[in-house]
């Protein structure tokens, strides 16, 4: 089968598109044959070799098939597998601790990680969701549930945890305010952004306004200027960022006094609640995939470049085609 396969960390020359072995399922695992995966900032870390990477791999990738979110169709199932069978269309997430592998013709995922694809998803729709729907589900919930009226703020809303977060928030009833760059702030209209700001432009934290919650993907920012615009007790959920940053920010947020909270929730990968629970909003229309770009397996390097320059306008879908 191919693969994308990278032995080193770096930048995109170091994946290859290369031949080999066909995957064989375990007792407990299925053989999928892999129609759609989609990127995620995760995988770009892991790419480069992020910090948290090189805990368990610190000189080369861990597993040298990248590609955790994925959609597509079961071949075979081994010998234990009693909830699916072959033909069944799936979707799914091989997020840690799983082995990722997506970014293949097949991969063997173990039982427990699959789940029923809705006739209702196309493939590429199924493949962008897992990973960055629950992360935003997850941050958006974790500390409390939004209220109808709520102030919502999310920064760094244009790209693929944020643009599900937008949706999420406005399905609860939140006032929403996106804040990205300015060639993102229409696709936020359009998805159900109540405010757009420009970050070039306006900083949010000095504008007078103030949050109930604030959900952060990029994480530029200090403690203080989430205080600064916090309701009394408001909350700011720290997602992705600089991870120097993201530490300190917690380490002076255990610090604080009084009602206002600063922290990073804990993802929980392949959380079956959740993913059902986005499920339903996909086919009550309250939430749906905003894909910017679609590749082939041979231009996964081409898209994890256009994916490190900022510019995705929520997901990067990859498709793989097979021979019929």
């Amino acid at each position: 089968m191919k693969a994308i396969i990278f032995t080193k960390y770096g930048l995109p020359e170091v994946l290859q598109l290369k031949e080999v072995g066909n995957p064989v399922p375990k007792d407990n695992e299925a053989l999928v044959e892999v129609y759609a995966s989609s990127l995620n900032a995760a995988d770009l870390e892991t790419l480069k070799g992020a910090f948290v990477n090189r805990i368990t791999a610190p000189f080369k990738p861990k597993h040298k098939i990248p590609g955790t979110d994925l959609a597509g169709q079961i071949k075979a199932v081994g010998n234990n597998v009693k909830q699916f069978k072959p033909y069944d269309e799936i979707w799914g997430d091989l997020s840690f601790p799983l082995a990722s592998g997506a970014f293949a013709e097949y991969v063997c995922v173990p039982e427990d990680a699959l789940r029923l694809k809705p006739a209702s998803m196309t493939y590429e729709e199924a493949a962008a969701i897992p990973t960055a729907g629950v992360v935003a589900l997850q941050n958006l919930l974790s500390n409390r549930p939004i209220q109808p009226g709520q102030k919502v703020l999310i920064n760094g809303s244009g790209g693929s945890v944020g643009t599900f977060a937008v949706q999420i928030a406005k399905h609860f009833g939140a006032e929403v305010t996106a804040v990205d760059s300015k060639e993102k702030l229409e696709m936020l209209s359009l998805i159900g952004a109540d405010h757009v700001i420009d970050y070039n432009q306006e900083d949010f934290t000095k504008n007078g306004q103030h949050y109930d919650l604030i959900l952060d993907v990029v994480v530029q920012r200090w403690i203080f200027d989430y205080k600064r615009v916090l309701a009394l007790d408001g909350i700011a959920d720290m997602v992705g960022g600089s991870l120097p940053r993201v530490g300190l920010n917690i380490l002076l947020g255990k610090m604080m006094t009084g009602k206002q909270k600063i922290g990073l929730t804990a993802w929980k990968p392949n959380k079956k609640e959740d993913l059902n629970y986005l499920k339903e909003l996909f086919e009550a229309g309250k939430v749906k995939p905003v894909i910017d770009r679609a590749y082939s397996l041979e231009e996964v390097p081409e898209a994890f470049r256009y994916l490190s320059e900022g510019r995705a306008k929520g997901k990067l879908v990859i498709t793989v085609k097979h021979k019929s």
